[in-house]
């Protein structure tokens, strides 16, 4: 498949096979988000990878991700919003684009994922120890699919796409 046909046939997965993810192909994840570019290549992020049942559970009380606890594990990928040079702006859209990277690069590997925005930040704050100058951009499961999810429905190009001006 080419890497467009891997963009245009990903799907957000929230049922996981209970297999675990090898060291070997979470590196490889871990490297495409490690990889990825960032302004002034300042790399404001961190990640924490969760597999611990307990802290899953803990991750998984909102009421859209409660499927958090049944995948191998979890991401949660952080912003360093106190960098001098990159600051809030800049931080969060790196990090954006360094969860991106591993998202696509894992279901090139045949692994699911699905970006979860409903967390309460100071919560995961806490449970996973993280300094203040840190903001919490996203959390994101990986796991086996355990279900095919079909395309949703997308505006056409002619609804989101202007060139040379906004009209």
């Amino acid at each position: 498949m080419s890497l467009v046909d891997i963009v245009l046939s990903r799907r957000s997965i929230r049922r996981y096979e209970k297999k675990e993810i090898p060291k070997d192909v979470l590196n490889q994840i871990l490297e495409a988000g490690r990889q990825a570019p960032s302004a002034a290549n300042r790399q404001p992020l961190h990640f924490i990878v969760v597999t611990d049942e307990n802290i899953k559970i803990q991750l998984s009380k909102g009421l859209f991700n409660r499927f958090i606890k049944d995948a191998p594990l979890a991401i949660v990928g952080c912003a360093n919003t106190g960098d001098f040079m990159t600051g809030k702006k800049w931080a969060v859209v790196d990090t954006t684009i360094a969860l991106q990277n591993m998202v696509i690069a894992a279901w090139a590997m045949g692994i699911g994922s699905c970006w979860i925005g409903d967390f309460k930040e100071g919560k995961v704050k806490q449970t996973l120890q993280i300094p203040d100058k840190w903001k919490v951009v996203a959390l994101v499961s990986f796991g086996y699919p355990a279900e095919k999810p079909k395309p949703r429905k997308k505006k056409p190009l002619t609804k989101i796409v202007n060139f040379n001006k906004f009209s």
